[in-house]
């Protein structure tokens, strides 16, 4: 077995690691919603200030995958009753979920984003759509979620009795996968089928893995940032390459399931796992208070970057440089205030998330 008997039975050592990774993948995907309105307006921006937002989008991408790792890290390696779990885990979710879906359908209404008629079946069948396919840009993890929760009971039984082989062998056919699923070595694909190999699943074995193995490599932090550090430049070079060579972005480089986001989202959960970070009894607290509430800063935070939005408060206050990360510390601030009364509130505080 990869691990013993007891370690795989618990929880990853130093959970607090786990609590502050989560906290800075939601910091980095307000950093993400922020600067990407950027690096799509090319044409209209200067390379200089477009650049700035290929470097904030480059360092953050690891932000969904890395909650997918976390998913794993912490459910794989316990042993549920499947009714159990499903009604635990979808319970918690899916009323917040269709309260922030309402939420937006609320405002898109109101922005007048939909087109309604005199047929109130029609206008009814549009509103369940939007219930169906997403409210909301951001709101597409959501069902990803769903699906893997969906999965959980079934791969968790095959990671709790593999071998650190079998595991390495899976994690081995979901990257090979991955790479014959780009242009750059589609030539090598054949019609062996691979698709029970792909997608977020991956991330959820992985996440398990360098959570609980145990890696006897002196400096493993160190090679981890180097590796972070590297895959980024390559992700930054690669996408201002492709943006100068075919007039237009390309988004090749930042796909989520890419080896290139593989190599980044694993590399900052190691340097998670590895850095010691000692807090003050005080910021230790807010930070584990606020922890509980990042499901629903996720759900608010597209609220909140809207809202700036139609006040004019975006990258273009100042140097894209500083009003990024101005802007995304102001909105993760608000959000996590927004959710945090709601929570005090009977009635609605089991709809925060």
């Amino acid at each position: 077995m990869i691990f013993n008997q007891e370690s795989a039975q618990g929880t990853p050592q130093n959970i607090t690691w786990i609590n502050n990774l989560r906290l800075i993948a939601m910091f980095a995907v307000v950093v993400l919603h922020t600067a990407s309105p950027l690096l799509f307006y090319h044409k209209g921006s200067s390379m200089q200030d477009w650049l700035v937002a290929d470097i904030y989008n480059a360092l953050v991408r690891f932000a969904v995958p890395v909650f997918v790792m976390i998913t794993g890290a912490l459910l794989l390696h316990r042993d549920y009753e499947l009714d159990d779990f499903l009604k635990k885990r979808l319970g918690r979710l899916i009323p917040p979920f269709l309260f922030w879906s309402t939420v937006y359908i609320l405002y898109r209404c109101y922005n007048e984003e939909f087109t309604f008629t005199n047929s109130i079946w029609a206008n009814t069948k549009l509103i369940l759509l939007q219930f169906q396919t997403g409210a909301y840009y951001h709101l597409w993890y959501v069902y990803l979620l769903i699906g893997l929760y969906l999965f959980i009971p079934i791969i968790g039984k095959f990671v709790r009795q593999a071998s650190e082989k079998e595991l390495l062998y899976f994690l081995g056919i979901w990257l090979l996968t991955v790479l014959l699923s780009k242009p750059y070595l589609s030539g090598f694909d054949t019609a062996i089928d691979l698709q029970n190999f792909t997608g977020y699943m991956g991330y959820l074995v992985l996440g398990y893995y360098l959570a609980y193995k145990k890696f006897r490599i002196r400096g493993m932090v160190y090679i981890a940032a180097a590796i972070f550090v590297l895959t980024a430049l390559i992700i930054i070079a690669g996408t201002h390459y492709l943006l100068l060579k075919n007039h237009e972005l390309s988004t090749f480089f930042y796909e989520p399931i890419s080896p290139f986001i593989i190599l980044l989202s694993a590399s900052a959960f190691l340097i998670a796992r590895y850095t010691v970070v000692k807090l003050n009894p005080a910021l230790n607290k807010i930070a584990q208070n606020t922890g509980k509430f990042t499901l629903g800063i996720y759900f608010s935070h597209a609220l909140i970057l809207t809202l700036f939005d139609l006040a004019d408060v975006n990258y273009a206050i100042f140097t894209p440089m500083l009003s990024i990360p101005v802007i995304a510390v102001s909105c993760f601030l608000l959000s996590w205030l927004l959710v945090y009364v709601m929570s005090k509130i009977p009635f609605v505080k089991h709809l925060v998330g």
